[in-house]
């Protein structure tokens, strides 16, 4: 289980993870041997937006994880382009993918990752208000084993939304 520590009260929450990922979606068996192909894969799979060119998404993605690596502890890396994606009006989202393998993320503890979440949001306080709740849902050890057992879509959207009800 993670063991970020970060209280819910302190953070502003302006949209349900839930929400976020149902509108960045849930993507199994991303292939791909390094994080740069596994962003692309994924960022391949999102749903159309009419103004987030993916090109520019990816690139973005990149430069920030050339920057300093978005892994984590236990398994999970959260890449994100540096600075916001989205105009006034777009929707933020947050997508989950699984990779086929289990790539070096250069996480803390040289754990491989086997759960990656692609933040895109509008604002950087947008942006950290999801980075902490994914931080705090990672701390959730039946929501935790879920995605680590890459659960089906609907089972991991209903823990987003039961862990969520908690954070009150």
């Amino acid at each position: 289980m993670v063991k970020w520590r970060i209280k819910m009260s302190e953070i502003e929450i302006d949209e349900s993870l839930a929400k976020l990922v149902t509108r960045g979606g849930i993507y199994y068996g991303v292939s791909g041997a390094s994080s740069g192909e596994i962003m692309s894969n994924v960022i391949s799979a999102l749903p159309a937006m009419p103004s987030l060119k993916k090109d520019a998404l990816l690139q973005a993605v990149m430069e920030r994880e050339a920057l300093i690596s978005t892994g984590k502890e236990n398994g999970v890396a959260l890449p994100h382009p540096r600075t916001p994606m989205l105009k006034d009006g777009e929707e933020p989202f947050a997508a989950i993918a699984f990779p086929l393998s289990t790539p070096d993320w250069d996480t803390p503890d040289n754990s491989k990752v086997h759960t990656v979440f692609l933040i895109v949001s509008k604002s950087p306080k947008q942006h950290l208000s999801v980075l902490s709740r994914i931080n705090v849902l990672c701390q959730h050890e039946n929501v935790f084993n879920l995605i680590k057992d890459r659960a089906p879509r609907e089972a991991i959207i209903r823990a987003i939304e039961e862990a969520e009800k908690t954070w009150g």
